[in-house]
Order: structure tokens, then sequence, then C-alpha cells
């Protein structure tokens, strides 16, 4: 999976309204907290605001909110947002591709890696990221060594 400097930035805004616990932040601090291009981030608050993940207000005291609890709000739910589905083979759901012969065992697994994909990001939410805490299950699998290698 190739997470997108937009996906990423966009989790990393959300953690700080979230870490920030109802203060309303502006994407000038979120951009500076987190070194992230401001043009770009306020584009990306843009986005998550359409989808309901944030509110804003204008004014002096303006800025930004999480839209309901930084609980409810998963990982999956911030990416879905910027880039779309989690897993798609060539812009289509991976049930919706058809393979021929001896290459028709692509289908399920395509649909496997989205579950594993979903395994972890649908059960991350933004509070246990302000948190620093991932859910036990999400850690385990950091554990493996060979977690932490390319390959």
């Amino acid at each position: 999976m190739r997470i997108t400097a937009k996906s990423d930035y966009a989790i990393r805004a959300m953690i700080e309204l979230a870490a920030d616990d109802g203060t309303m932040l502006t994407c000038d601090y979120i951009a500076q907290q987190q070194a992230i291009p401001n043009k770009f981030l306020g584009t990306i608050l843009t986005d998550l605001k359409h989808a309901g993940l944030i509110t804003s207000h204008r004014g002096a005291v303006g800025g930004y909110l999480l839209a309901r609890p930084a609980r409810t709000i998963t990982v999956a739910d911030v990416i879905r947002v910027i880039d779309g589905p989690l897993a798609a083979v060539h812009g289509e759901r991976p049930q919706d591709v058809e393979y021929e012969g001896n290459a028709a065992i692509l289908q399920p697994l395509w649909v496997a890696v989205r579950a594993s994909l979903r395994g972890v990001l649908e059960h991350v939410t933004i509070a246990h990221l302000a948190e620093g805490q991932l859910p036990r299950k999400v850690a385990k699998l950091t554990e493996d060594d060979e977690a932490w290698k390319d390959h």
C-alpha cells in the first residue's frame, strides 16, 4: 500500500485537532506544528470539511474542529476521503475485477489484501493516535522484526 503525502498530512492534521481536545485550530497553526505546506493543508482541510469529518468557523477566533468525537473517526475514514478506496485494482473494487484462467486466483488475493488493510485502518481511530497508543491487535503486528524490514 502506498500512503500519499495528502493522506499522511490529513491524518496528522486530524491528530492535531484531536490532541487539542476541542480547541479551534487555524490552518496556519496546524501547518506549523506538523511542517505541512500551508496552501496544501488548506485544500486538505476543505476536503475533510466537505466529508463531514471537521467543521470550520471564520473570524478572528475561527479555525477548525473535529465534527465528531475522535474515537469515532478511523484512519480508514480519513484515507477514503482523501484518496478513495483503501484497495483498488485498476480503479475498480477488488470484487469487481475478473480474471481468466490461471490468473483467476488474483481476485480473492486482492479481496484478502483489502480485508487486511481494513483490519488495521478501520480499527485505529484518531483518538488512538492522539493518545499515542495503537490498539493491542495492531501494536502486536509491529512486534515482529520482519514488519520493520523492506523486502
